[in-house]
């Protein structure tokens, strides 16, 4: 979509004022908040918020949506609009994505993403399909995805198909098509919101050099989103992320989001008691620090654990890739297994277990109940568009749709090892108590060792 200079939100945008060092400024918390996020939102700390928060819990981990909260701010120069575009509970693909049906909804359109077939993930693909799987492995919502593409495509409502192989703009030969274009789409996405859900974001800049911080009032899905059109010249950005922008192009297909006050992220949410991946007594190696659950960028959702023997060769092993707990298995396709903790067969709702790298032979079929330690496959190199270069298992965690960090307020613990971030992704470690396990990408070594049941 191509927006001229003069093309403005039409609804004013109210700046923030300037605060002095330490104001206490209101703040309603947003489902997912942390208090260290919002200590780097406000550039603040957690201390100051505490002391003017007495009633929040020493073990508080997410903040009670809609909590009224006192925050000490320091104002910084050049912040965004506060203009908020989409909630976070519809651009994850999670509860409220349960009952859409994307086929069915696309079908009742006259545009072009109706008759669009394509060879993506291992098969030919309609467009409403395409749209599902990048929503399935991304965790964004179809509606999101959809959103995009009539925003920049006017992929629902004119038949003319777009007359480039890059209708996202990404004009990389390796992108080319509907699939990659979303692939690319949904991975810068999910960079933006994750990176602002975990106070990562704290400044973009714009082509031109211009600068600029996120509101800190604001939600994740919309920095996402201002992530996204920020290549942008200035003036389509304005006019994309303000009130006339995708958020009027989601209204006119789906209805003002705003209505539904579904928390997807609830106070005080706690991991489940997690057993390692394979079964107790065996010792693998950890293979992969903290890195992308999907994709290449944030959420470093995922950690990597390689069984003895196999470590940096991608060859066929008879160990077992185990259940982390109990649960059903909620999918199971080449190199993926999904483990469902609350029963319901949907990878939208609840706690999900995404196993990556899970040999197709002995692998673990779709409706199994299955208990904690019970064995899913054996760990491999396999799965379409996923590298890998020795045979491992490649664990995240999903709750109610939201990718969770590995490391963070609800960091990754497995039997006590809790995961850190290192310098970089796959970098980083497991600890316990005063011990430490140090990744070593496709390698192995005596600090990168730990065994299960112990």
């Amino acid at each position: 979509m191509t927006i001229s200079p003069s093309q403005i939100p039409s609804t004013a945008l109210a700046a923030q004022p300037t605060y002095y060092p330490g104001e206490l400024v209101d703040y309603l918390a947003q489902p997912g908040d942390t208090l260290p996020s919002l200590a780097v939102h406000f550039n603040t700390t957690e201390t100051e918020i505490r002391a003017a928060n007495p009633n929040i819990p020493q073990d508080a981990t997410t903040l009670p949506p809609g909590m009224p909260m006192k925050i000490p701010i320091y104002y910084l120069p050049i912040w965004g609009t506060s203009y908020q575009i989409v909630p976070d509970n519809i651009f994850i693909n999670g509860p409220l994505s349960v009952k859409f049906k994307t086929s069915e909804f696309v079908a009742l359109h006259p545009g072009w993403i109706k008759d669009y077939l394509a060879y993506a993930g291992g098969l030919t693909r309609s467009g409403a399909d395409i749209v599902d799987l990048v929503a399935l492995n991304f965790s964004i919502s179809p509606q999101m995805l959809l959103t995009l593409l009539e925003y920049q495509t006017h992929a629902l409502t004119d038949p003319q198909p777009p007359e480039t192989k890059y209708m996202l703009g990404y004009n990389d030969i390796e992108h080319e098509g509907l699939y990659l274009q979303l692939v690319w789409a949904a991975n810068i996405l999910n960079n933006g919101f994750y990176n602002w859900r975990s106070g990562h974001i704290k400044t973009f800049e714009h082509p031109d050099g211009k600068l600029e911080r996120p509101d800190p009032w604001q939600n994740a899905a919309t920095v996402a989103i201002q992530a996204y059109f920020l290549e942008k010249p200035e003036s389509e950005y304005a006019f994309a992320t303000g009130p006339d922008g995708l958020a009027k192009t989601f209204k006119d297909l789906f209805g003002n989001p705003w209505e539904v006050l579904e928390a997807h992220i609830p106070a005080s949410l706690q991991q489940p008691l997690f057993l390692f991946p394979f079964h107790a007594g065996e010792t693998w190696s950890l293979t992969g620090g903290p890195h992308s659950g999907w994709g290449t960028l944030e959420p470093y959702a995922a950690i990597d654990f390689a069984p003895p023997k196999n470590v940096g060769v991608c060859e066929p092993s008879d160990l077992w890739a185990t259940a982390l707990a109990d649960g059903v298995i909620a999918r199971s396709e080449t190199g993926i297994v999904v483990l469902d903790l609350d029963g319901d067969g949907d990878e939208r709702t609840g706690w999900n277990i995404i196993y990556l790298h899970i040999a197709t032979d002995g692998r673990v079929g779709v409706g199994i109940q299955v208990n904690a330690g019970d064995s899913l496959g054996h760990p491999s190199c396999e799965g379409r568009g996923m590298t890998a270069t020795g045979t491992h298992v490649h664990i995240a965690r999903k709750y109610n749709g939201e990718w969770i960090p590995a490391d963070g307020t609800l960091a990754f613990n497995l039997e006590g090892w809790v995961a850190h971030d290192g310098r970089k992704q796959y970098l980083g470690t497991l600890t316990r108590g005063s011990e430490t396990i140090t990744a070593c990408m496709g390698c192995t070594n005596f600090a990168s060792k730990v065994t299960a049941g112990q």
